[in-house]
């Protein structure tokens, strides 16, 4: 009997894979382009472009950077937001830290967007609203929340952070499924009980993901990052063993931290004290939204009267964990606090890690509190503060569960997005399906295929100084680092219109430069050289203003320079009479 193999499994299968591919070709394509939160920690903001509507999600703010001399923040560049207003459909909060809600107020000043947050987030979102006189419309959302935006829809899904109300977003839409983890760690004892859910987390990942974004921050950090439960010992071991007044300087935004402080104090019949204006408004928010219900108010006390118990009846929980300028740790560290005197032996506690370019002022504040004789504990010596960003193996950990076609490292410097591509790749991830982005790049997604636009928007910084937004650009900048280390000559000279002869001897000023009155010298010389110039200019008939505006600066700089090996500004001002 002759016989065969039988190919029609195979020859089943064939059109199948053929549906399939068929399907991924219909869908219509999308792009992710992130404005902010690329190589750099802060101010993310991250945009989902499908069938011309456009999702956003988060929208904040970045500290500057040292030499960004007299800028107050640093918030995305909108306007590729302005110049599509019209497809966006909504902006998806994952948690209430500036760096994710700081450029609301600017935003709104350019482009009306409703807003989904979680109820903590909102709260701080609407008090930013109220301040700017601005108004939006809101929702509320919550972990488990399921809801449309346009054409995306998209799920809340609980997470932990070292804020409340952290959440983790699932966005499916015509062209694919987006998952957005915010900023995360997995903490399986968190103070307030509400575990990450890593169980939809796998069920998200069992149904196809096509793009994670993912937080970059705590990737160099092998192993585990501590749960606040180990702040919880630390704590209690602190109160345990002090008769001291406790000064804790934290974070506002960490309400489950401060209510443990605010328990711990009860615990050992303290009352509680606030100061900053910051922390009163987010305890003030976080009572109202019932964060604090099982908190009597009894416990709470002014703290102007704080100076009237006890040592060891008080416990102050304050702002300034970052040495911020006018936070009220700095100003009683250098007496200038209104009611809070330190005393020698009180016990100051850093319950928080440097954001970093913030080492120099902590360390300065440290050092003024140890002049002070003030017994201080930092999160270096003792665990009194926990990062709220997942390490190495809890990352290992979501990506095994989410099991994403693309990866895109997200929220971090440039460094930690190279060191999260390579953790993806370890884990069996195609190099060529992971995405370094930059601030203004376009991932775009096209069924099977995908293509980087580099550049594809703008992702410069835009920097805030004072009531300006974006007219301070590197040149207003490089005038002020030059002014900052050099300082600034103004050169004034009267001339007859006619002729163009010296009305007048010349007028120098110096601010940064020299101390004039020990200088004399030096400003002769320098008014010599004006002389000589303006001479040389009548000579070759050159007394237009811009002429002899370039040929004073000219002269004086190589003077000034020769004479001191400085390059301050020079500012000629010319008079015609």
């Amino acid at each position: 009997m002759a016989t065969y193999k039988d190919n029609s499994k195979k020859r089943a299968k064939a059109p199948a894979k053929a549906i399939k591919k068929n399907r991924e070709k219909a869908k219509p394509p999308f792009r992710i382009i992130p404005l902010g939160g690329m190589k750099e920690i802060g101010k993310n903001c991250t945009l989902i472009e499908c069938n011309n509507e456009i999702l956003m999600i988060d929208c904040g703010f970045a500290f500057p950077e040292y030499e960004m001399f007299g800028i107050d923040i640093v918030i995305p560049d909108f306007t590729y937001i302005k110049k599509n207003m019209e497809k966006i459909k909504g902006l998806i909060i994952t948690h209430g830290h500036e760096d994710h809600i700081g450029g609301i107020p600017y935003l709104l000043q350019e482009v009306s967007v409703p807003i989904y947050a979680s109820p903590l987030a909102m709260g701080l979102i609407e008090h930013k609203l109220e301040e700017n006189y601005l108004t939006c419309e809101q929702h509320v959302v919550k972990a488990g929340d399921r809801f449309r935006i346009g054409g995306f829809t998209v799920e809340a899904i609980q997470t932990n952070h070292s804020i409340a109300d952290s959440l983790a977003y699932s966005v499916k839409f015509a062209g694919g499924h987006v998952f957005h983890t915010g900023d995360f760690k997995i903490d399986y004892s968190p103070l307030d009980g509400n575990v990450i859910d890593l169980n939809r987390f796998s069920q998200l990942g069992d149904q196809g993901v096509d793009v994670l974004l993912c937080d970059s921050t705590n990737v160099l950090r092998k192993g585990y990052t501590p749960s606040e439960a180990v702040v919880r010992r630390s704590i209690d071991e602190i109160f345990d063993n002090t008769e001291r007044r406790i000064i804790i300087a934290t974070f506002a935004s960490n309400v489950h931290r401060i209510k443990y402080f605010i328990e711990a104090s009860m615990k050992h019949h303290r009352r509680i004290a606030v100061s900053g204006r910051s922390m009163e408004n987010v305890l003030a928010l976080s009572k109202r939204l019932g964060y604090l219900d099982d908190i009597p108010e009894s416990v709470f006390v002014d703290v102007s009267e704080a100076k009237n118990l006890a040592d060891n009846k008080i416990t102050i929980i304050t702002t300034g964990s970052q040495g911020e300028p006018m936070s009220a740790l700095t100003r009683m560290a250098y007496d200038n606090h209104k009611s809070v005197k330190l005393k020698k032996n009180d016990v100051v506690v850093f319950s928080s890690s440097p954001i970093p370019g913030n080492e120099k002022v902590i360390s300065q504040i440290v050092n003024r509190l140890y002049e002070k004789e003030v017994s201080v504990v930092l999160a270096s010596a003792m665990d009194v503060h926990v990062s709220g960003h997942a390490s190495s193996e809890e990352l290992k950990l979501i990506h095994t569960l989410i099991r994403p076609k693309y990866f895109v490292p997200a929220h971090g410097e440039y460094r930690h997005l190279v060191e999260h591509a390579k953790l993806a790749h370890s884990l069996g991830q195609p190099n060529e399906h992971i995405f370094l982005l930059g601030n203004g790049d376009a991932l775009e997604v096209n069924g099977g295929s995908t293509h980087v636009e580099r550049g594809y928007t703008s992702g410069e910084d835009v920097m805030v100084d004072g009531y300006g937004v974006g007219d301070v650009g590197s040149k207003v900048l490089n005038d002020r680092k030059k002014l900052s280390q050099s300082g600034l000559i103004t050169v004034s000279v009267a001339l007859d219109r006619a002729t163009g002869s010296l009305m007048a001897e010349p007028i120098l000023n110096t601010r940064g430069l020299i101390f004039e009155e020990e200088h004399m010298d030096l400003i002769r010389e320098a008014i010599s050289v004006i002389y000589n110039t303006i001479g040389k200019s009548t000579s070759a008939g050159a007394l237009d203003e811009a002429s002899l505006t370039r040929a004073i600066k000219s002269d004086m700089k190589t003077f000034i320079y020769n004479t001191t090996k400085k390059s301050p500004m020079i500012i000629p001002v010319i008079l015609y009479v």
